[in-house]
């Protein structure tokens, strides 16, 4: 996409030992079986919240791809999270494209376009806005209706439901996540089937960023134009 386009539980312990008395290793089994037992969806997303709650900062490696309108995209890059409110996707496929959060303007350019785009970090409405509870602005529970939770390969959860506040423009937003609250990838379908999944790897919590990874000079002769957001 060009900047110039807007799509829009434990069991009981004591009983246990009690039966254990009588039994050996009578209860071993099911307290076994019951720390075993999956997350519920409010546990699981009560995790991701903690798990990036007590994180500074983060960099890992993503890989985006599109499916809609009877078009195809992959790209890639890495990404950095400083809190609060600081982000930036730099692309390395397209080389030269950037999405960057300041905390105060979210800036879109890709290299050789006409003008860069600004807009006022809290108007922004982008697929990649979901991760904003990344930098601990919010609450995944209270951010998707409808949560539900499915077990799937290797250890991995997803948790699914609709953004709330973007009702007309994305029907479905899941997240996969590790047990531990890590999320993995994210797939975003909007309301007239397009598809963008983001997946990602190599996570560094706390990683050392400097603060002016974070800022943007456009650059020369290029002009700055106020204006809606790209997808």
């Amino acid at each position: 996409m060009t900047p110039g386009t807007r799509r829009r539980v434990w069991g009981s312990v004591p009983v246990c030992a009690a039966l254990a008395l009588l039994s050996f290793g009578a209860c071993a089994p099911l307290a076994f079986e019951q720390a075993i037992s999956p997350p519920t969806a409010r546990e699981l997303a009560a995790r991701v919240d903690r798990h990036y709650d007590q994180l500074h900062s983060l960099k890992a490696r993503f890989a985006e791809s599109y499916s809609g309108l009877g078009m195809t995209r992959t790209e890639s890059g890495t990404l950095f999270l400083r809190k609060p409110g600081h982000m930036l996707w730099q692309y390395s496929s397209p080389p030269g494209k950037i999405f960057l959060l300041d905390g105060k303007y979210a800036w879109f350019y890709t290299k050789g376009d006409a003008q860069v785009q600004r807009i006022p970090a809290k108007e922004l409405d982008d697929l990649r806005s979901p991760l904003r509870f990344l930098l601990g602005h919010t609450q995944l529970e209270k951010e998707l209706t409808g949560l539900k939770l499915a077990e799937v390969s290797n250890g991995l959860f997803t948790l699914t439901g609709q953004p709330k506040g973007q009702e007309k423009r994305v029907t479905r937003l899941t997240l996969t996540v590790t047990a531990a609250g890590a999320i993995t990838a994210i797939e975003v379908e909007e309301a007239d089937g397009a598809i963008t999944r983001f997946t990602f790897t190599g996570e560094q919590p706390d990683a050392e960023i400097p603060a002016d990874t974070f800022h943007f000079t456009p650059p020369a002769g290029v002009p700055v134009v106020d204006a809606m957001p790209p997808v």
